[in-house]
């Protein structure tokens, strides 16, 4: 549109040529457009994009040794209306001027601070000095509207003389050592690891000989198995039908054992059963009439001894009677006599029978015939 203006994002729209609010020379417009009157205002653009801004400086450091210093300043137009007519007022026909003032501004800070320090404390403190160095160039950058993002220390170096070198020295001895030693060290590991893989590797040879020995055993012996199958099996076969005939065998002579035994045996058995019965019987009725007969020769006797006794007992009066015999008590000593002569008879009665028993008892036996 014809008089409306619009800035880029990274630019300070700058209207001149009217009336502005307070005390500013020109009218400020960002992050919008705005109309400008033709012929009647001017429109210019002021960059606030990010610049850089390089600086290589000889310093002398507080010991007096001169260091070479290489930074990098990163800057910009402050975003504050202040800060952008300060820097417009300054750099908007040059704009490409700010890096190199600005270069120029840190350069002097630089020798400055690195003026009041060591080079020990240089080279171990350099956010220190970037510290520093900021703090001191704010104020002066703020003044000409600009503000610095970041200041970086490229390098810092001693020209070739060689200080700095010694100084890093003993550390670098230290670390040379130590690089050593942990060469060394790695240089063992690799070591015991090559002579712990070639163990592992002849280890595993060893378990695969042994592996494949052992394969090879199972498939001989499968072989030989497989190649003694047949006669084994015929051999087997042959033993089963020997061992079925000779059960065969035992079963028939078994079976012929109880016939043997049903028509022989038990026949036989039954007729020495039938002849021990008939014995024991035999002597049994022998035993019986042995006994019967003795029994009635007893009463045969008893009954001749009985009719004996008077006779007996006469012959006993009659020796009295011709012995000299003085009876004392008159008729009670005679009855005593007569009474004597009996139990006297009676006793050799009970004697004679009992001897005669005796003797038909010994010489009695079951068959009837007289004991040797």
């Amino acid at each position: 549109m014809l008089g409306y203006r619009v800035p880029s994002p990274d630019e300070a729209l700058l209207i001149s040529g009217g009336r502005t609010k307070g005390n500013a020379p020109f009218r400020v417009v960002t992050g919008h457009g705005a109309f400008v009157l033709p012929f009647f205002r001017k429109a210019r653009f002021l960059t606030l994009a990010m610049c850089e801004s390089e600086v290589g400086e000889k310093c002398v450091t507080q010991q007096g040794i001169t260091l070479n210093v290489r930074a990098v300043i990163a800057f910009k137009v402050g975003n504050d209306t202040e800060s952008i007519i300060s820097a417009a007022q300054r750099f908007l026909s040059e704009q490409d001027q700010m890096s190199v003032l600005t270069g120029r501004i840190f350069a002097g800070h630089l020798r400055s601070i690195i003026g009041s320090m060591t080079v020990e404390q240089i080279i171990r403190e350099r956010q220190k000095l970037a510290t520093e160095v900021l703090d001191g160039s704010k104020e002066e950058m703020a003044r000409i509207g600009l503000s610095v993002d970041a200041l970086q220390i490229q390098s810092i170096d001693d020209d070739g003389l060689g200080y700095i070198n010694a100084m890093s020295a003993p550390h670098n001895a230290a670390i040379q050592q130590q690089a050593q030693i942990a060469q060394a060290q790695a240089n063992q590991a690799a070591a015991e690891a090559e002579q712990e893989s070639q163990r592992k590797q002849a280890e595993f040879a060893r378990e695969t000989a042994i592996v494949k020995a052992q394969y090879k055993a199972e498939v001989d012996k499968a072989q030989a198995e497989a190649a003694q199958a047949g006669p084994l099996a015929e051999a087997e076969a042959q033993r089963e039908v020997l061992q079925m005939r000779t059960e065969l065998a035992q079963r028939a002579a078994e079976l012929r054992q109880q016939e043997l035994v049903a028509e022989v045996v038990k026949p036989a058995e039954a007729e020495a059963e039938r002849v021990r019965i008939m014995a024991v019987a035999d002597a049994e009725k022998m035993k019986i009439q042995a006994e019967a007969a003795a029994s009635h020769n007893r009463v045969a006797l008893d009954k001749a001894l009985i009719d004996q006794l008077p006779q007996i007992v006469e012959k006993a009066a009659i020796g009295l009677s011709n012995s000299n015999l003085t009876v004392l008590n008159g008729a009670e000593g005679l009855g005593q006599v007569a009474a004597g002569l009996v139990s006297q008879g009676m006793a050799i009665f009970g004697a004679l029978r009992g001897d005669i028993v005796h003797y038909d008892d010994e010489n009695l036996v079951p068959n009837g015939e007289s004991h040797q």
